[in-house]
């Protein structure tokens, strides 16, 4: 087990950890940062779409991911340090005391993504979702009900900012990803592959209960307040998660994994669905 210890912050071995929170801001050149156990050992799986690049543990940590350790060695180089230190080069005080720097897939469009014609697929899309919080637990969400691919259109933050991938629980690092251009481009591009498109919007006509996805489904939500454009919502089946009178919507990752979830489990009761 190769690990290399690092005893300055300013050692250039380690430059891409240096003050992550300021990176995240700005330009990244294809790489990002996974933080803590549970994500770093999905950067390092064979599931991971992502590639590990480095990483950098806190000393007291190494034993611990022995087996990411040694599963790394000869594709990836891993560094520790001492708290302080590994303290002064993040910017901040890392309690999880573990970092993963990765390479991010390449973008793809939807016909690089998304399962062929032929087959019944589920699809989480979004729109202008700009909150990292939620753009992680929509992640999230797609892997835990087995969506086969998740749709982002151009209005949408980045997955791999370093907050949207710890609350995906890693889910950004081995989810399909596909990356269209604007909301009205997306649902026609679902649609030209045989998809129906459902989206919510309180304003819905038919409760989800009540609906019954076809073979081919792509789940569409939008950002919260605003919501999906009335042009886009006219574009699909508008479905609505009927709420108690004196409350309008839930968290979009809320009705995003009652859709999904609804969704899933029709396909369960009916395989070839």
């Amino acid at each position: 087990m190769t690990v290399t210890t690092i005893d300055r912050p300013d050692d250039p071995r380690i430059a891409a950890f240096r003050d992550i929170r300021e990176r995240d801001l700005t330009g990244r050149e294809g790489l990002f940062i996974a933080e803590g156990a549970v994500i770093v050992r999905q950067l390092a799986s064979s599931h991971a779409l992502a590639g590990p690049r480095s990483l950098l543990l806190a000393a007291n940590r190494v034993e611990a991911m022995r087996d990411v350790i040694e599963g790394l060695e000869g594709r990836a180089p891993v560094y520790a340090a001492e708290q302080g230190v590994l303290d002064a080069i993040a910017g901040f005080a890392l309690h999880r005391g573990i970092l993963g720097l990765g390479q991010r897939p390449p973008r793809h469009g939807m016909q690089a993504v998304v399962p062929s014609e032929a087959a019944p697929a589920l699809v989480l899309a979004a729109s202008g979702i700009g909150n990292h919080d939620n753009m992680g637990g929509l992640f999230r969400n797609a892997a835990g009900f087995g969506a086969d691919a998740v749709v982002l259109d151009e209005r949408c933050c980045d997955p791999f900012y370093r907050k949207a991938i710890r609350v995906s629980a890693g889910a950004v690092l081995r989810t399909p990803t596909a990356y269209a251009g604007s909301a009205g481009a997306m649902v026609e591009g679902l649609m030209d592959q045989g998809f129906e498109v459902v989206a919510l919007t309180p304003t819905g006509g038919e409760p989800l209960s009540e609906m019954i996805a076809a073979p081919r489904t792509a789940v569409l939500v939008g950002s919260e307040g605003p919501g999906l454009e009335r042009r886009v919502i006219e574009r699909c089946r508008a479905v609505s998660i009927p709420m108690a009178a004196d409350f309008d919507s839930l968290n979009v990752a809320t009705a995003a994994a009652l859709a999904l979830h609804h969704v899933a489990a029709e396909r369960s009761r009916s395989p070839d669905r």
